[in-house]
């Protein structure tokens, strides 16, 4: 079986975030306040965040980004090795749990702000619902795909555009904002072909229980997909992002191309992108798969298969794949 393994921080997305992670904060900004929409309520900051708070690994990436690491108090969640042309700044940033901040963890570091890209960390469970800590005095961005408790929007990379810009004017970081979209925006570009009846695509995440769970409609992978002149197998699966598809399911359709995602830092049995290649080429049902029998695999950072600073690069991975995969030369 032939695998190709692509990490998700290579050379194309150290170009994007070089000249992003260390841009002075916007002078003219650094007083103003701003107020932005953002999942249903208004968010106000009086001026730039000092103690921001990330509550998981994406939007601690995205903020040391933009440049504003030096203006983080804790952050939490960490599934990943940090990329490694954001590790000097990222390193710096305290670390209050490296699974998920409580309630009492995140109150303790006096923060003046928090950010997810996972609403299902704002809950009574969590550190408290957007709305509570409203009360207490601490605005909270939450990505408009995940909303906390509210109908969300599909991801795209301009829904994630619009997340930095909104971010970039809440710390005063417009320009390093604009810089970064600019960088990705080119690596869409680099990558677009079109194609009248394209090629579909079956983006296996993890198992559960022994069922398969792929991408569906409305998530990063169909954004990821379009961008690089693939359909999402399932982008008619509108239930969940995340479905459960049996095998007899998965053969019904056939996709032409298996994207693996390799989750092997979060230890579990069967995360690896080895572990699935090796469960594809076993089962008496995917065995027989044409992507399985023509060993158009590919494995990418399950990661980047959220909205994040990660998913430009896997558009970049995946054209190289295909670029270079004669069957689809």
């Amino acid at each position: 079986m032939k695998m190709i393994s692509i990490p998700c921080c290579g050379m194309v997305l150290a170009a994007a975030l070089a000249g992003c992670s260390v841009t002075e904060h916007d002078a003219a900004a650094a007083d103003a306040d701003v107020t932005i929409e953002n999942c249903g309520h208004d968010i106000h900051v009086d001026g730039p965040p000092e103690r921001a708070v990330t509550l998981e690994q994406n939007a601690t990436e995205i903020l040391v980004a933009l440049g504003v690491g030096d203006r983080m108090a804790g952050q939490g969640y960490q599934v990943d090795e940090p990329l490694p042309e954001l590790a000097h700044d990222y390193e710096d940033i305290p670390v209050l749990n490296s699974a998920s901040i409580s309630a009492e963890q995140l109150r303790a570091a006096l923060p003046d702000f928090t950010y997810s890209t996972l609403g299902s960390f704002y809950s009574d469970a969590g550190v408290g619902t957007v709305e509570e800590l409203r009360r207490l005095g601490v605005p909270s961005y939450v990505s408009e795909t995940n909303c906390p408790g509210t109908s969300s929007v599909p991801a795209s990379f301009e829904r994630l555009f619009d997340e930095y810009r909104d971010l970039g004017e809440i710390f005063g970081a417009e320009a390093a904002a604009a810089q970064l979209v600019a960088e990705q925006q080119q690596i869409l570009d680099d990558a677009s072909r079109d194609s009248d009846n394209p090629p579909t695509v079956a983006w296996f995440y993890s198992t559960y229980n022994g069922v398969p769970i792929v991408a569906g409609a409305g998530g990063m992978p169909s954004a990821i997909s379009e961008a690089v002149g693939l359909r999402n197998a399932f982008d008619d699966v509108t239930t969940s992002s995340w479905p459960e598809m049996s095998w007899e399911q998965i053969a019904k359709r056939d996709p032409d191309v298996i994207v693996v995602a390799d989750l092997s830092s979060r230890g579990r049995p069967g995360d690896s992108a080895e572990e699935k290649i090796e469960l594809l080429r076993s089962d008496p049902v995917a065995w027989n798969l044409s992507a399985v029998r023509t060993d158009r695999i590919v494995a990418l950072s399950g990661t980047a298969m959220d909205p994040s600073i990660r998913s430009a690069a896997a558009v970049s991975e995946l054209d190289h794949w295909l670029t270079n995969t004669e069957s689809f030369e």
